[in-house]
């Protein structure tokens, strides 16, 4: 196993060139889920080499509960440790923990905040227009409703669980023109029925969990929210429109922390990106739902490095986990 169960925690450079090049190559939803799963993966992996080299440091600390034999000589060998290395670890690891219990709990404070805020609306619809001047639109993730029963605006099922909404002011409504209003609700509701709040969450945990995946979040971001745009091109059948609607309404629009403060933090849930970017996107063609880049291409190249340090990432890990297993067996029973 050897000094290999350190390459996970760098490894996760060789998915950062990819970034960029998917969401210029690949259909945005292709691009979404591709980087979120190469960003969780790089993740696990790093989490795990840094949690055995917490294991080899930890059995060196005097009083510590773990058993003798976890500090013999072969299993250190098999897991390079130094005092330095494993006191580092260890507090990176809880870092790790902290930061991610910490992103989770604002996630879902947040979703908890809006729905009970919703509550008091009498409409139960899939689209809730707020009496707002302030121009606004945003797509609020589902939730647990109260008691497993029906809330008081009548989105909870009878399974306890409140159904996504789509939050929009009617300063907002007031602004755009018909078509316009069905290109923004279009997008909203494609990030519903997309579940891009999971993917957002799923790629800002693996930022927290190893520090070189961060960039993927606004990379996920950008796709997602070029992902809500093909979807709302295709439902009104107009790009010109959509592209109108999206550069209309990223102008117009402010964040609840700034403007209504009935629904703060709702922002957690979606990504603007750069807007001039999307706009210029559906104004050209409509990308290839199942395009894939040659390897010969830059794109193909940094999609081919990136696939080899998430092997090489998973392998490693794995190997580093098997190995220490093997010989802490060994040691505990020799």
């Amino acid at each position: 196993m050897g000094v290999f169960v350190y390459l996970p925690l760098i490894l996760p450079l060789t998915a950062l060139p990819m970034a960029r090049l998917a969401e210029q190559h690949l259909h945005p939803r292709t691009a979404a889920r591709l980087l979120t799963a190469v960003a969780a993966i790089l993740a696990v992996c790093s989490t795990v080499c840094l949690g055995l080299l917490v294991v080899v440091g930890t059995a060196q600390l005097p009083g510590n509960p773990l058993p003798d034999s976890w500090s013999d000589p072969e299993v250190r060998e098999a897991v390079p440790y130094d005092e330095i290395a494993g006191t580092v670890s260890i507090g990176a690891l809880a870092l790790v923990l902290l930061a991610c219990a910490f992103t989770v709990h604002r996630h879902y404070r947040y979703r908890a905040r809006a729905h009970r805020a919703l509550a008091g609306l009498r409409t139960s619809s899939e689209v809730a227009v707020l009496t707002d001047d302030e121009p606004y639109a945003y797509a609020l993730p589902g939730g647990l409703g109260a008691s497993g029963a029906s809330g008081a605006s009548g989105a909870s099922g009878a399974s306890g669980r409140r159904r996504g909404r789509i939050l929009v002011s009617t300063g907002m409504m007031a602004a755009l023109t018909d078509t316009e209003r069905h290109a923004l609700l279009a997008h909203e509701r494609a990030h519903l029925t997309g579940r891009h709040h999971r993917l957002l969450l799923a790629v800002q945990l693996a930022g927290c969990a190893n520090p070189l995946l961060r960039p993927l979040r606004r990379a996920v971001g950008y796709c997602t929210e070029r992902w809500a745009d093909e979807e709302a091109a295709q439902a009104t059948g107009d790009r010109r429109a959509t592209a109108r609607a999206v550069g209309k309404a990223a102008l117009l629009a402010v964040r609840p922390a700034t403007g209504s403060t009935a629904f703060p933090g709702l922002a957690a849930f979606a990504e603007a990106g750069p807007v001039p970017r999307r706009v210029a996107a559906l104004l050209g063609p409509v990308p290839p739902a199942n395009g894939w880049p040659s390897a010969l291409t830059s794109a193909g190249v940094a999609a081919i490095v990136a696939a080899a340090g998430t092997a090489a990432s998973t392998l490693s890990a794995l190997n580093a986990a098997v190995g220490l297993f093997v010989v802490l067996e060994a040691a505990s029973f020799g």
